[in-house]
């Protein structure tokens, strides 16, 4: 398998420094007089995977569309590589947001374009990656082909399985090669089988490209594959990992506060009666 190019390579891409990729100082997101997000603070170190946690209407969402400056905080600061972007205008967004990947939920593809013209969106509508328009086609091979669907180029959604959909989604995700992915529930809908095949790219994303991801899900097996597994570029398949070698972090929201924030062990340890819902220990594995 051939990698998409590196985001240094990119014409127009950014320097990234070993700054945090994500930081909020104490957010809050009000609608309506319902606080989707409460006085809320963390910090993303570079390279590490979050895996986020709650019931539904916890503010998980919320969180990533503040971090992609798609919801504009009541109150807080938000810090993306240590640039503070809390009031920027739309118009700055464009440069920041080249930076960040996301995967939206339900994939969000474009019904009336090709896989190809999907993944080639990014491409198209960031104005600071400045691709010249000879150098997209190799691109979008190369992001399909990280994906395994090469072959759908052509194609368009409505051609495709659910799971297929979610892989172009992951393309179009990465293709700009941007240091920090938000994945919104990247297995929701899908089958076991399906789901451990996005969870796997998602690996893969992480240990080809040394990225650092936020991601959303309801299924603690998502958290327990990127807390364990690392990918093997040789074998092309997921081997079990050292012991805290993946940068694991977890994350658990509750009314829109951030309730837990430690490593699968820790998680697996607690005995909050909230926590323990989303949690799958060993023993309930193995019965």
């Amino acid at each position: 398998m051939v990698p998409a190019p590196d985001a240094s390579q990119l014409p127009g891409a950014s320097p990234v420094s070993d700054a945090p990729p994500l930081r909020f100082e104490k957010i809050t997101v009000v609608f309506d007089d319902v606080k989707a997000l409460e006085d809320f603070s963390f910090t993303v170190k570079k390279g590490e995977t979050r895996i986020i946690l709650g019931a539904a209407g916890s503010g998980k969402t919320v969180l990533l569309k503040v971090a992609m400056g798609l919801v504009r905080p009541t109150s807080g600061r938000v810090f993306v590589f240590d640039e503070d972007v809390t009031d920027i205008a739309e118009s700055a967004w464009f440069e920041v947001r080249s930076k960040i990947g996301m995967l939206f939920q339900e994939s969000a593809l474009f019904d009336s374009m090709t896989v190809a013209q999907n993944v080639a969106y990014p491409l198209l509508n960031q104005k600071s990656i400045q691709m010249k328009r000879e150098e997209m086609e190799p691109a979008v091979r190369d992001s399909l082909r990280f994906v395994e669907l090469e072959q759908t180029i052509s194609k368009y959604p409505g051609e495709l399985s659910g799971g297929m959909r979610r892989r172009v989604a992951i393309a179009r995700a990465v293709v700009t090669k941007p240091p920090l992915l938000l994945y919104d529930s990247p297995t929701a809908g899908l089958d076991p089988i399906t789901a451990h095949t996005i969870m796997a790219l998602i690996i893969k994303e992480r240990d080809v490209d040394n990225t650092t991801a936020l991601v959303v899900t309801y299924r603690y097996q998502d958290g327990n594959l990127v807390a364990n597994f690392r990918y093997n570029p040789d074998s092309g398949r997921l081997d079990p990992a050292a012991s805290g070698a993946t940068k694991t972090v977890f994350m658990v929201l509750k009314e829109g506060r951030l309730i837990f924030e430690g490593n699968q062990a820790e998680l697996e340890a607690s005995t909050d009666s909230y926590i323990s819902k989303f949690v799958k220990r060993p023993e309930e594995a193995a019965a």
